[in-house]
């Protein structure tokens, strides 16, 4: 009898494996060109692919030439620029299973630059959602946009100028609105706009599209032919590793 408790013991734990694992996951990698590379909070290290699961506290890092595109649990969706760093710094989301669990969602854009359609948590609570960079803070208010952070390595983003982007944090809003707020003042970007922060300690400030940086992808990671949904079709879900 005490072999067959163990026995099914075993079994049953190895049923719940998979779901204890994904319940520490929040997102996914759903298209990806190039190498992308998870630091997780304890120091390790790995390289991510196509499904690969991203977890609370991971710093992503895209190499040069990668395009990466991250689901979240709530259906909100992230693409990376290459040679991006960004890290997952905290998400929860309230469920009727989980009422302790407050919506909150705040993502880190330490370098390069990024595209976010938001989901559920960002539709239900907008004020749990936002982006922190060190020039400034952006919220939403169920929206698209982009975010550029520049610092001496943006030489290869076109401009209308044709000069490189002075160093800054640059946002485009392509649906809903956000805000844009740093110690020096608070602005709101509505749909169509566009906003430039030089740095942390002057105010961000609304800017024509002449001056502005629209953050763009390649339609094969920013799409989804089958359903048109997210920041935009893919065919191709390859990893390709140098």
């Amino acid at each position: 009898m005490r072999n067959l408790i163990n026995a099914s013991l075993i079994c049953l734990i190895g049923l719940l494996l998979p779901v204890l694992a994904w319940a520490e996951g929040v997102g996914t990698v759903t298209h990806l060109g190039g190498v992308l590379r998870a630091t997780r909070e304890d120091g390790t290290s790995r390289l991510l692919s196509v499904k690969s699961e991203i977890r609370e506290g991971d710093t992503l890092k895209t190499e040069k030439n990668t395009f990466a595109r991250i689901k979240f649990l709530d259906d909100g969706e992230v693409v990376l620029r290459p040679e991006t760093i960004f890290k997952v710094d905290s998400y929860s989301s309230q469920t009727d299973a989980t009422p302790e669990h407050k919506d909150n969602i705040v993502l880190g854009l330490v370098k390069g630059g990024m595209r976010s359609v938001t989901g559920l948590i960002g539709k239900r609570s907008p004020e749990a959602f936002k982006v922190n960079t060190a020039t400034a803070t952006i919220g939403i208010r169920g929206t698209h946009f982009g975010v550029l952070l520049c610092n001496n390595d943006c030489g290869n983003i076109p401009t209308v100028s044709g000069h490189a982007p002075d160093n800054g944090l640059y946002t485009d809003t392509a649906s809903g609105k956000t805000f844009v707020t740093n110690a020096a003042g608070t602005i709101d970007v509505p749909a169509g706009s566009f906003s430039y922060t030089p740095n942390v300690n002057t105010p961000p400030k609304i800017v024509p599209p002449t001056q502005g940086i629209q953050v763009t992808m390649p339609q094969s990671i920013s799409s989804n032919k089958s359903n048109g949904n997210g920041i935009g079709p893919s065919d191709s879900n390859a990893c390709m590793v140098d």
